[in-house]
């Protein structure tokens, strides 16, 4: 089943950012929406967000970096990959100065959305 969109909910957000980063925070949005078919935008926080069911994906820029929530539990193998993005309470933080790991945090997305999704 396709991903579900709401059109605009996440652009609103985007617009804030510069160029480069909403081309980021874009890459983002449409990883999510592959990688996890009939996940829907939302807005949760005040940050764009997918929910299936429940919201399970939380995604914002910020100004060195774009930050990914919330925390990963498992799989143990896919948390010890993410060790170099983790912040001190698990949540990931990918710098705006290095290139976007878009196949590990579709991984990560699809985790999410099996570990807090429905």
């Amino acid at each position: 089943m396709p991903s579900t969109f709401a059109p605009n909910v996440h652009e609103s957000v985007f617009l804030a950012a510069s160029p480069e980063v909403r081309l980021r925070l874009e890459a983002i949005q449409a990883l999510v929406g592959q990688k996890v078919p009939g996940a829907q935008r939302c807005i949760s926080y005040g940050m764009p967000a997918f929910r299936l069911g429940k919201v399970f994906f939380y995604f914002a820029a910020f100004k060195k970096h774009i930050g990914v929530y919330p925390p990963l539990k498992e799989p143990p193998a896919l948390i010890e990959e993410l060790a170099a993005f983790r912040g001190p309470k698990g949540n990931l933080s990918f710098p705006h100065s290095a290139p976007l790991p878009l196949e590990l945090i579709g991984r990560v997305a699809e985790a999410l959305a099996k570990q807090y999704g429905q």
